[in-house]
């Protein structure tokens, strides 16, 4: 049975760097084309719990803004250490709580999900351009992801 795999790209585009992880979701349609399904979206919270629905294995691809690290640089991200949020919402649902909700609800969710980020600069310029230093990085970004997703595919 092949194993069904799953890559989010989320962001906004119209947000300067936080559209990197949809760039870099858009770059990767191709590239994994027969090997995962690959998905960009905008949305946040709750509903994203219906995006890994049916999936063995899910990606996540997002930007991250820690300022401990240099704009560019590509992390992967433990999702069993995120803290879940104080207050949640269902407008702001962290993946901590996805994780809980599809254990609660028994749904089929992914047994396997990892984090691929991108330490960004500037995530809420309206409009603005995504700054040189991760326009430059996407390529390591997308790179990374699709070594993943290589890893998982049966050969």
């Amino acid at each position: 049975m092949k194993t069904r795999i799953l890559v989010l790209g989320l962001g906004n585009d119209l947000l300067a760097d936080d559209a990197v992880g949809i760039l870099a979701a858009r770059e990767l349609k191709e590239r994994l084309e027969g090997k995962a399904d690959v998905v960009e979206t905008a949305e946040h919270g709750v509903v994203l719990l219906d995006h890994f629905i049916g999936y063995d294995k899910a990606i996540v691809v997002d930007a991250i803004k820690t300022g401990k690290n240099s704009p560019g640089t590509v992390l992967e991200i433990d999702p069993g250490k995120l803290m879940a949020t104080a207050h949640p919402s269902p407008h702001y649902t962290g993946l901590p709580e996805l994780f809980v909700l599809a254990r609660q609800f028994e749904v089929e969710f992914p047994k396997e999900v990892r984090i691929v980020a991108m330490e960004v600069e500037d995530l809420y310029t309206l409009g603005g351009e995504i700054t040189p230093a991760v326009r430059d990085s996407i390529p390591e970004l997308v790179g990374k992801v699709e070594e993943i997703v290589l890893e998982w595919v049966p050969r």
